[in-house]
């Protein structure tokens, strides 16, 4: 009965999902109405999901304030590059890009990366750095006794066997989620003379329109203009506040067979207002030559 282990696993990694979702109202002081509530428990669910809630709490804060903002990018989002950008580059740095972009890298070494070895360390982090790196010890230490615990209980291998298939998927489908809300065809990047954060977060920011398992599933992260309009508004409350607003539902929705076709977008093309793939960008019209 060994091939039934991959349903599970994929179930305990949506669970986890789920946490992250808790933690992430957490770090808007959304979840609970005490901030210290909201901290302690957003520290707590770190834990799990392999994430030191301060440290991250603080770049997706900026994340909140500068998305679609062309000149701020570089925390807490995806990296996106320009068709003039990409196209003034040397050909090993496109190389470079092209490999970051590429679906297997953005959705299995990468999440993998993030989660497991770039979070165990608040490396780069701006801010409160000395808060930030306790949070990350902290969080590996309490990681660490954790699964030295269940490893002292089941063993090395059974642990292995059970919890990394768990947290790849769980990271994988985070990942995911973070990308298609906001890396898709007619989302929005300006410059400082002409971005606004209120069209930034309402058309920057996608309506994943999820079957209802897994809007349960996702906590209801896919009405993602709506939190960007307003982060203190709880996942549990969204569904109310598109159905109050139903204009809402039709303002950069998504499908799951829509969300598919994202992944080949690569490049913010400035001319057309739109992301393209790197093929689109071969096909636009005159610009900059391909660096040598």
């Amino acid at each position: 009965m060994w091939w039934l282990s991959p349903l599970p696993a994929l179930l305990a990694a949506g669970f986890l999902v789920r946490l992250f979702m808790i933690q992430h109202d957490c770090g808007h002081g959304a979840f609970f109405r005490r901030r210290w509530a909201n901290d302690w428990v957003g520290r707590a669910i770190g834990v799990l999901t392999l994430t030191p809630y301060d440290g991250w709490r603080y770049e997706h804060a900026v994340h909140h304030a500068s998305t679609g903002h062309l000149g701020r990018r570089g925390t807490g989002d995806i990296r996106t590059l320009t068709v003039r950008e990409y196209r003034a580059m040397p050909f090993w740095r496109r190389l470079g890009y092209r490999i970051y972009r590429h679906p297997l890298t953005l959705l299995t070494v990468g999440p993998a990366y993030v989660f497991m070895v770039r979070q165990r360390m608040p490396l780069g982090l701006e801010g409160n750095r000395r808060h930030a790196w306790i949070s990350s010890m902290g969080t590996n230490l309490a990681a660490a006794a954790l699964a030295g615990g269940m490893i002292w209980l089941i063993g090395l291998g059974p642990f292995l066997l059970i919890q990394l298939p768990i947290t790849l998927a769980a990271s994988s489908m985070g990942v995911w989620l973070f990308y298609v809300q906001h890396q898709f065809a007619d989302t929005y990047w300006a410059g400082d003379s002409d971005w606004s954060l209120h069209d930034a977060a309402l058309h920057g920011s996608s309506y994943y329109d999820l079957p209802e398992p897994l809007r349960w599933m996702t906590a209801t992260i896919g009405a993602h203009h709506v939190h960007h309009l307003c982060s203190r508004i709880p996942f549990y409350t969204l569904p109310r506040v598109l159905a109050d607003h139903p204009e809402l539902r039709g303002v950069s929705r998504l499908t799951l067979k829509d969300s598919v076709g994202c992944l080949k977008l690569t490049l913010w093309d400035e001319a057309r207002q739109r992301l393209v793939s790197f093929r689109e960008a071969r096909r636009a019209g005159p610009g900059l030559p391909m660096a040598a």
